[in-house]
């Protein structure tokens, strides 16, 4: 957790031997392999919580050890969901609003558009404007000790002036321009990553109000990408003089 560097929480480690005490007096070069390692989780770097996976050569010396990092960024793909719900609720305050949002899905690849629709079955009060948000909910750590951050990713107004009963507001948010990871829930016990759109109509006297639902991201196989399988091999190679 990178707002407490105690917190360091280690879920998978492999190690190997790579040379036996002695000398090096000169540029040596070793090969090294971690076949099939499973890796279950994406690599994210947050506001609270890094996860990350890197390959850690330590040089054994008497009286220091030469310790050196590479990262390895790691990414999960996805199939397209089996169930993909689409999203229609109905909300507003008694008497004075009543509004109905309808997206046309529940789950989004991170190139994805999101579409939806708003209708105004009632409108008595008079609003100004309405804006929808991409929102990034990041939680980290357990029980009582939990931090919250809230980020907006994206926000767009989508109508300027005040509606009528019966109008429709289209909506049209392409998600490949933005910086999004995929949901990630209850990873280790440690931390989620949630998405949100926030939906926010404002009067006249700017007073405001919304309405979030969640959404679930995931991350697509890209088309252009060759999907031909790789070696599961890694190499590496370090010098010394």
């Amino acid at each position: 957790m990178l707002n407490d560097r105690s917190t360091v929480h280690e879920f998978l480690s492999l190690s190997k031997l790579l040379a036996f005490p002695g000398e090096l007096s000169e540029s040596t070069s070793i090969d090294f392999s971690f076949p099939n390692v499973e890796k279950p989780y994406e690599s994210y770097i947050g506001i609270n919580i890094k996860l990350r996976y890197f390959l850690r050569l330590t040089i054994i010396k008497r009286f220091s050890n030469n310790v050196f990092e590479r990262d390895i960024c790691v990414q999960q793909l996805s199939q397209y969901p089996e169930i993909n719900n689409s999203i229609k609720m109905e909300v507003g305050i008694e008497d004075c609003l009543h509004i109905e949002f309808e997206y046309n899905k529940s789950k989004y690849h991170l190139k994805d558009v999101i579409v939806g629709k708003i209708y105004f079955l009632l409108v008595r009060i008079k609003i100004k404007h309405m804006e929808i948000a991409i929102i990034k909910k990041e939680n980290t750590g357990t029980g009582p000790n939990i931090y919250a951050e809230n980020e907006t990713i994206a926000k767009y107004e989508i109508m300027d002036g005040a509606p009528v009963r019966g109008e429709s507001i289209p909506i049209r948010l392409f998600l490949a321009g933005y910086e999004l990871t995929p949901t990630m829930k209850d990873i280790q016990r440690k931390f989620s990553v949630r998405y949100f759109l926030n939906l926010v109509l404002v009067d006249e006297e700017e007073r405001r109000y919304f309405k979030q639902q969640e959404i679930v991201l995931w991350r697509k196989q890209d088309k252009d990408k060759d999907k031909t399988k790789q070696s599961s091999k890694q190499y590496a190679h370090f010098q010394r003089p």
